[in-house]
């Protein structure tokens, strides 16, 4: 663990100052500088255009991870390889895109109609998106990977925050913020390539024919088995938010999407762990060590699990004085019970661990396909049937309840092909310190400034879930590893 601990650590740190950032523009910056209809267009375009990524893709991020551990040269070779695969990815995706316009245009043209005028977005914000992610891919099986997620978690945010702000001090018109999204998801990219070359991992190589035999082969049917399942799960992650403009309006999925984004910071550990995990059990598979997985299947449960209950019980007890601080609260506040529900799908997500990523990696990896594609056809439908019903707070029910039912399924497959199990004793003893510590938001402070609100239930949640570690004796290797990592990390 420790390759995965140090870049986890450094990629945990970059993840947090992007949410920070991200709090500060989607909580505060862009409900006051735009209104709902902008903000919800703005989101709308930004989720369409990643929504294509992974399709254009056609699954060389997980193929270059699976076979980047083949090569013992070439890897320059093989990275050229990769980029004119995916550029034939978006090829196809664009010629898609155009020749289904009509169709996409009708889609939005009764709820959301001001989102037409950007669709010719939508494709440039993918083909930047898209070679960032296969370079993010190629940096990752070198455990590069703290950097690159600065670029895509804080400095793509923060160049939104200056394009958002020229529009505030009325530099710039609406129709110049949508354009700047390119130059924004342009420079990002350009950040990673230049980091890229500077480590001497990027030259120029279109020497294919010196990769070992069956290479290449193996390297197009993984990708192309894989990328359905990786465009699956996009679009289980994006259709909400599409969908909520096209069945409701922009308004309502600009609160959708601040209430997802709250939500959102509870997953922050598995994401950064997740990251730099892959090419460690890509690298277990390719040595058969399949007790080693389980060992890192079970490690990373617990701990991702103990630090998430931690950060959603934060969020959900705080909820009313966080909405205090967001600009026009009476519009947007309505996405309350969306955060809460969106929060407990991740819960489920975190607890089963890497499972996804093990999949992938393994022989079984077919299973995960066709596991995936009909969890994004389940969303779409229960999408259809809860959002008539309950609006935003059914695309957030929806996908709470679909997480389980992947996480589930996935759990039982890896228990009787692999004998793989993420859960223990511990686990229990987990949700026995992060259960009680909710009881803090029946506290009574309405009579409190909002900011006195959240330092004492926080002061409170924090005794709560550290005395009860205490008493059952959990976290004291969570705690002795942030520790040691922070002290890693410094100076």
């Amino acid at each position: 663990m420790s390759k995965i601990a140090r870049q986890s650590i450094q990629t945990t740190v970059f993840s947090y100052i992007g949410v920070l950032l991200g709090y500060l523009n989607v909580l505060w910056l862009y409900p006051y500088a735009l209104n709902a209809t902008e903000l919800g267009t703005f989101r709308t375009i930004q989720d369409l255009g990643l929504l294509f990524v992974p399709f254009a893709q056609l699954g060389v991020g997980h193929g270059i991870t699976r076979f980047f551990p083949k090569l013992e040269r070439h890897q320059s070779a093989f990275l050229t390889y990769s980029l004119g695969f995916s550029l034939l990815g978006f090829t196809m995706v664009a010629l898609a895109f155009f020749g289904l316009k009509e169709q996409i245009v009708d889609l939005f043209a009764s709820n959301s109609p001001e989102v037409i005028d950007f669709l010719g977005i939508v494709l440039l914000v993918t083909l930047f998106a898209l070679l960032s992610s296969v370079l993010d891919a190629y940096g990752r099986s070198y455990l590069k990977v703290a950097i690159p997620t600065f670029f895509r978690e804080v400095f793509l945010r923060l160049l939104t925050s200056v394009l958002i702000g020229a529009y505030l001090l009325g530099w710039i018109d609406f129709d110049r913020v949508m354009q700047g999204l390119v130059a924004v998801y342009g420079l990002a990219l350009f950040g990673v390539l230049f980091y890229l070359v500077w480590l001497g991992k990027i030259q120029l190589d279109f020497n294919w024919k010196n990769f070992p035999p069956g290479f290449r082969s193996s390297f197009v049917r993984f990708s192309l088995i894989t990328f359905l399942a990786t465009a699956a799960s996009t679009l289980i992650m994006k259709i909400d938010s599409i969908m909520v403009s096209s069945m409701v309006s922009l308004e309502a999925n600009a609160i959708y999407s601040i209430a997802f984004y709250m939500a959102l910071v509870v997953e922050l550990p598995r994401r950064a762990i997740s990251q730099v995990s892959m090419p460690v059990i890509a690298d277990h598979f390719s040595k058969n060590e399949i007790p080693a997985i389980n060992a890192l299947y079970r490690q990373i449960s617990n701990r991702q699990l103990y630090i998430c209950m931690l950060l959603f019980a934060l969020i959900w007890c705080n909820i009313d004085s966080i909405y205090h601080f967001v600009p026009n609260r009476e519009i947007y506040q309505a996405g309350k019970w969306v955060v809460f529900y969106i929060a407990l799908g991740k819960i489920f997500d975190v607890a089963f661990s890497v499972n996804s990523e093990i999949l992938v990696f393994s022989n079984y990896y077919r299973f995960n396909l066709v596991l995936t594609i009909a969890m994004s056809i389940l969303i779409i439908g229960v999408n259809y049937w809860l959002i008539p019903i309950f609006g935003i707070e059914g695309a957030a029910i929806g996908s709470a309840a679909v997480m389980l039912a992947f996480n589930l399924i996935k759990y039982s497959y890896l228990k009787a092909k692999l004998q793989l199990d993420p859960f223990s004793r511990e686990t229990l003893k987990i949700l026995l310190v992060g259960v009680p510590t909710f009881l803090v938001m029946f506290v009574d402070g309405d009579r409190l400034d909002p900011m006195l609100m959240i330092a004492s239930r926080t002061i409170m949640i924090m005794g709560i879930f550290l005395g009860t570690s205490r008493l059952l004796g959990v976290g004291k290797e969570e705690w002795k590893w942030i520790r040691s990592k922070l002290k890693k990390s410094g100076p």
